[in-house]
């Protein structure tokens, strides 16, 4: 009969630990320390997160709120006109509707307890009621994980799908 030894133990341990991993791990623990020390204030977060023909937004959340807890949102623009309300297709400038993909801003606002159903994409998502904004970062990276590849036609997570009625 073999007999199991503590180095045995200590390798399977090991290689058990390496398989489940994240390797991200270490720059989402960096950027969720940066975020967590942000100034706190009546404001949000935005990251724009364009897919033709969908209208929600992109995503929304809190200072000090990681954004693995950000909300996607669809953009009222009754008091104010999103960032980036451009025709749907360029005319005769090279910008279009969706040109800020990916560009993170401060919004003030208010979401307005209304849900929004999205046909494009099945979803149904708060409305935000935006206020005004400026511009944070026009090029801040990853938005949840830093393997993430953006491919224009899906989320880069599982949203909660609409449910039919």
């Amino acid at each position: 009969m073999s007999r199991i030894t503590p180095l045995f133990l200590l390798s399977i341990l090991f290689l058990t630990n390496c398989a489940t991993t994240n390797p991200s791990g270490p720059l989402v623990d960096a950027r969720n320390a940066q975020i967590a020390n942000e100034s706190p204030g009546d404001y949000y977060i935005g990251r724009r997160f364009h897919i033709e023909r969908t209208h929600f937004w992109g995503y929304l959340r809190r200072p000090r709120q990681p954004w693995q807890e950000a909300k996607l949102v669809v953009l009222g623009e009754n008091l104010k006109r999103a960032p980036d309300r451009l025709p749907e297709v360029p005319t005769g400038t090279s910008m279009a509707h969706g040109f800020d993909h990916n560009m993170e801003y401060r919004f003030w606002g208010r979401y307005t307890g209304r849900k929004i159903y999205d046909p494009n994409s099945n979803l149904i998502l708060p409305e935000f009621e935006l206020h005004r904004f400026e511009v944070l970062n026009t090029s801040p990276g990853w938005l949840f994980d830093p393997r993430e590849r953006f491919n224009g036609s899906q989320l880069l997570r599982n949203e909660p799908a609409a449910i039919p009625q």
